[in-house]
């Protein structure tokens, strides 16, 4: 078994019973006393965000964790329907796992899904850059920049250049626009 030491952002572990995902991970030295380990995590099953705190070489469970690129094909009711690239099997993958980058998920987009050791997604995460064209786009008369809605209806700032029907790169994390397609 592995220890407080070993740990690092992204990292699976269990602790008392929950499977939780490492978001944040410090080693803090005080002045008096021993080191403290200070992690952030997720809970993968409520998505609820803890901070806990632990002392050199006490043990800590890692969880094995596969990952898998699926296609994402449709949406049905809070699951997303993705087939696996591999063998082709099509499994439902809940929402609420890819967070608020979902309104930037495009159908055929390739999706980072996560399975625990029961087989079962725990994370999933979309590109971190994806390509969208801009549908329709405000004014931006007397402004720097202005607002664009994407196909599903997300809203994103852009330079005033921009047009309707561009293609455009946008980073999935922030919502931010990049860069011109050509």
């Amino acid at each position: 078994m592995a220890t407080a030491s070993d740990l690092s952002k992204g990292a699976y572990i269990r602790y008392e019973n929950e499977l939780l995902n490492v978001l944040e991970y410090e080693h803090i030295t005080p002045g008096k006393g021993n080191t403290i380990y200070s992690v952030k995590c997720r809970n993968v099953k409520t998505a609820k965000q803890s901070e806990i705190r632990f002392r050199p070489g006490e043990k800590v469970e890692f969880v094995r964790v596969e990952l898998h690129e699926m296609q994402y094909l449709f949406a049905e009711g809070d699951s997303l329907v993705c087939m696996n690239q591999e063998n082709f099997e099509q499994i439902s993958v809940p929402k609420y796992l890819l967070g608020d980058s979902i309104k930037f998920l495009q159908e055929s987009v390739l999706v980072k899904v996560y399975f625990d050791d029961n087989n079962e997604p725990i994370n999933a995460e979309l590109p971190k850059h994806i390509e969208v064209i801009v549908g329709f786009i405000e004014n931006g008369a007397g402004k720097a920049l202005k607002t664009a809605e994407i196909g599903n209806g997300a809203k994103i700032v852009v330079p005033l250049f921009i047009e309707q029907g561009e293609k455009i790169k946008i980073n999935t994390e922030t919502g931010e626009y990049m860069e011109r397609v050509k």
